[in-house]
């Protein structure tokens, strides 16, 4: 892999915006993002407040005012969105219905599908109608129904088929007004981060550049007519 990026499908001078762009794989894409020629700026967000904005998956106020604050600099053409929640200190992916807790799957939903409905719907307003441009979502191959053979992480896998329902659903609606767009969905294998090495197993490990350097090119290839889709790193689309 190369140790730089050039984005072609949206041009020279287009703008991005990492959401997550505190964790592993948010920090990459933002890095792999500034340090290519074409693109003008590259806003990261964060719960902390990277770049001076922050804002809360669950908290709409702080996701509307980061909205706002970033399209005020004008409009944006790439949105990528890192967020994700796996496990916390008293959540941990469910083994079984015993394991099952109606709190966790509550959070699971939260952060990991009502979180991103709420950035598609404040973030997609800011993208052009006229140019190339794209919202991406970090979802996950376990997300897939009819590649479900293992069971298992109960509110992980419904939060994220749902997050592929909203990524569906918003490429229709967005598709009327902006055809030259594409929502879409990532698999980013598993990769070397808090969230999701301690499950990793005997997997490939990816590190958080290498898995965001598939990731960006996979972007950069995927067309309107693919919109609505989930794609893993490799390119390869994901049935849900």
């Amino acid at each position: 892999m190369s140790n730089g990026i050039t984005m072609k499908r949206f041009g020279d001078g287009y703008r991005a915006v990492v959401c997550g762009a505190s964790g592993g794989i948010g920090a990459a894409f933002a890095d792999l993002l500034s340090d290519d020629p074409a693109c003008a700026a590259c806003v990261r967000l964060s719960r902390a407040g990277t770049d001076g904005i922050a804002f809360d998956l669950e908290d709409e106020a702080s996701i509307a005012a980061a909205a706002q604050s970033v399209g005020a600099d004008g409009p944006v053409h790439l949105v990528i969105d890192a967020t994700g929640m796996l496990h916390t200190e008293t959540i941990q992916p469910e083994k079984s219905l015993s394991a099952v807790e109606p709190a966790s799957i509550a959070a699971a939903f939260a952060v990991n599908a009502t979180g991103p409905l709420l950035l598609l719907k404040h973030f997609t307003p800011l993208m052009p109608r006229d140019a190339a441009s794209t919202f991406a979502t970090l979802s996950a191959r376990v997300s897939s129904i009819s590649d479900n053979r293992l069971g298992g992480w109960y509110g992980y896998r419904a939060a994220k088929a749902a997050l592929n329902m909203f990524v569906k659903t918003a490429a229709i609606e967005i598709a009327r007004k902006s055809p030259e767009a594409v929502i879409m969905g990532l698999h980013p294998g598993t990769v070397r981060t808090d969230l999701s090495a301690p499950f990793a197993g005997k997997r490939e490990l990816f590190e958080p550049r290498d898995a965001a350097t598939r990731m960006l090119d996979v972007i950069d290839t995927t067309g309107p007519d693919q919109s609505g889709s989930l794609f893993a790193y490799d390119g390869e689309k994901v049935a849900f």
